[in-house]
């Protein structure tokens, strides 16, 4: 087997219920260089978490109703700039879901980088060390809390693609499972499976790594676990497993497969969450994945879960033109799915009575 690529994960985490309790004095050892601490906060717990805010620290609250967008990610840095008014902060503090965790990961990059949020758009593009940051995930599955990317929209490319980079990772990670008891029951599955498909993704694709591959296993274990398992998917147990499962999926993520591309051109065109956009993916996906098609079937129905058919029933040819060009464009997991002859195998044809079918 090859040689793998030198890997960075998270260096700190503390796991365990009522570890957010923790994120003070965190904060606090960070803060004696004198420099302010920047905090964005899922706007859904605006008024009903309490921070260790001190005087000079800014409090930022992140509208989640659609993921960030390479622009929003510009009005962020150039607000959190004028704040500090040519200053660094001595941290940043991400706490939400996938949303906000990817947006303070930019925003952490752009501080000590020039340009834009869309220059970074790729891999290995960021090249000065981020600021400092610490991640609170409210929600499991993404893995946006130990993935070295933070993913960003760009309507004017038509590309939903992140920051991939070793700067991009957290510093520090407080994984308290108390904090996704609110999470809405659906939310929670499509945000939960996801775990579940970008790691099968990772074992079923061509670019196979055998430590991602170990993760990648015990997630998926995790996950059946959870979503077929006897107990209700919500009780306490199951959310620190989801936790856990996020986390080692996270690290496991990164060679996707046929799920994400088709996600990624459902969010550009019908702004779908990315969880429910994958779940609509992989809905129309069984000859690729039949294993896991059924699977993922199996774990709608045990949850009572609805995917209501006829999403894409009312667009436009042009509508239907961007949720091609916005899947399609992802050549590195659609080889990792399906060889370097995808355009062939998911020709526009194909991939139409995909989008049709949903």
């Amino acid at each position: 087997m090859a040689v793998t690529r030198n890997t960075k994960n998270v260096p700190y985490y503390l796991l365990g219920f009522n570890a957010f309790e923790q994120l003070g004095a965190l904060v606090d050892a960070k803060r004696a260089s004198g420099a302010p601490a920047l905090f964005y906060l899922d706007h859904f717990f605006k008024d009903s978490l309490p921070l260790p805010l001190k005087k000079g620290d800014s409090l930022i609250h992140v509208d989640t109703s659609s993921e960030p967008s390479v622009e929003y990610i510009d009005i962020l840095t150039d607000a959190a700039k004028e704040e500090l008014k040519g200053r660094l902060p001595s941290c940043i503090i991400g706490i939400g879901g996938g949303a906000v965790l990817d947006s303070a990961k930019a925003v952490a990059n752009l501080l000590t980088n020039p340009g834009k949020a869309e220059d970074y758009q790729g891999w290995e593009l960021v090249k000065n060390p981020a600021i400092y940051k610490i991640g609170v995930p409210t929600l499991s599955g993404t893995g946006a809390e130990c993935s070295r990317t933070c993913v960003l929209t760009n309507m004017r490319r038509r590309l939903k693609l992140g920051m991939n980079s070793d700067f991009t990772v957290y510093d520090q990670l407080i994984l308290d499972p108390a904090l996704t008891r609110t999470v809405p029951r659906e939310q929670f599955f499509f945000t939960g499976v996801d775990t579940f498909m970008h790691c099968f993704e990772s074992l079923r694709g061509q670019y196979r790594n055998v430590i991602v591959d170990r993760l990648s296993a015990t997630a998926i274990g995790i996950c059946k676990d959870i979503f077929l398992g006897t107990g209700d998917m919500m009780n306490d147990q199951n959310l620190e497993n989801m936790m856990v499962a996020s986390y080692i999926g996270g690290m496991a993520a990164g060679n996707t497969g046929a799920v994400h591309p088709i996600s990624a051109g459902l969010s550009i065109v019908l702004h779908l969450p990315h969880g429910k956009a994958n779940c609509y993916a992989l809905s129309v996906l069984a000859d690729v994945y039949p294993e896991e098609h059924a699977l993922f079937l199996e774990m709608l129905d045990k949850n009572k879960v609805p995917l209501p058919a006829g999403i894409c029933r009312d667009l436009t040819n042009e509508q239907y033109e961007s949720l091609y060009q916005g899947s399609i464009i992802h050549e590195k997991p659609l080889t990792n799915a399906l060889g370097p002859d995808y355009k062939s195998i998911l020709n526009k044809d194909r991939l139409m009575d995909m989008f049709k079918a949903m």
